[in-house]
């Protein structure tokens, strides 16, 4: 019985190589997102307690140089917020690009799959054509055999 060779079978290996290393980046952008969303809500926490801070060294005694040192660490904590904010929005950016890549990646492996599939859809038609000739081809033989013996028999 002939064997199905799929001549694009490179390439679809090539396909499927690419889409794990696209599998791969969208895990680590999602995986850096995440970090960056960590830092960023540690972020919101250490504002928030400042804040408490604040508020509680504004109620008691007032220590100027104190309330100032948690002013001034309020102001800093809003630039770096602001910064890991950009952070986040950027690995957003990187994760929607990713999973984008990665569509494309599953788009042109199916694409070549099922060329594939077509390919051995074609190849199954074929063999059935060719078995179908090859007994065509015997049943005929069989039959020009037993007209030439009934026409010896006949002649005798």
């Amino acid at each position: 019985m002939a064997k199905f060779v799929y001549r694009l079978q490179n390439v679809l290996d090539v396909k499927y190589r690419l889409e794990s290393l696209e599998k791969t980046a969208y895990a680590q952008a999602a995986a850096r997102l995440a970090e960056e969303e960590s830092k960023f809500q540690e972020l919101l926490t250490r504002q928030n307690t400042y804040r408490a801070e604040l508020k509680e060294a504004s109620n008691g005694v007032l220590d100027i140089k104190h309330i100032q040192h948690l002013s001034d660490s309020m102001e800093v904590m809003k630039g770096l917020i602001q910064k890991q904010f950009l952070n986040v929005n950027i690995a957003q950016k990187n994760l929607e690009a990713a999973r984008t890549r990665l569509n494309k990646a599953m788009q042109e492996r199916k694409i070549y799959e099922k060329l594939k599939e077509k390919a051995f859809e074609n190849f199954k038609t074929e063999l059935a054509d060719q078995e179908k000739k090859e007994i065509e081809d015997t049943v005929l033989y069989q039959l020009q055999l037993c007209e030439y013996t009934t026409d010896y028999y006949t002649l005798k």
